[in-house]
């Protein structure tokens, strides 16, 4: 069982950074590949990055590729994610979530075990 606790959301201006870290209950967090996802209004929820269980790999969304990057601490069980060039697109409800491994693809929700409640991130023009 993984408890996912996000924060770090918040209103930022178009160009603007946030940090989003993501705290993770549990002493088998460092077993799990962690990704972030997020969902806009009326929108599908969409893959954001995800990193694998030791940090080797890392891989982004096409939308955030170049302007994110996912990272974690095994030993502060958390994972975050550093959020720059922040465009009005990127107003979302940001989630974290947990998979023990990956049967299909790394960007498919439904491969993910454990969700966090979200946090909020809204960049204004």
């Amino acid at each position: 069982q993984v408890q996912l606790v996000e924060s770090g959301g918040g209103l930022v201006q178009a160009g603007g950074s946030l940090s989003l870290s993501c705290a993770a209950s549990g002493r088998t967090f460092s077993s799990y590949h962690m990704g972030w996802f997020r969902q806009a209004p009326g929108k599908e929820r969409e893959f954001v990055a995800v990193i694998t269980w030791r940090g080797i790999n890392t891989y982004y969304g096409d939308s955030v590729k170049g302007r994110f990057t996912v990272s974690r601490d095994n030993a502060k069980n958390t994972v975050y994610l550093q959020m720059n060039s922040l465009k009005p697109e990127d107003t979302a409800v940001y989630y974290c979530a947990a998979a023990s491994r990956f049967g299909g693809s790394y960007n498919d929700p439904y491969e993910y075990t454990y969700w966090g409640q979200g946090t909020q991130v809204t960049v204004s023009s």
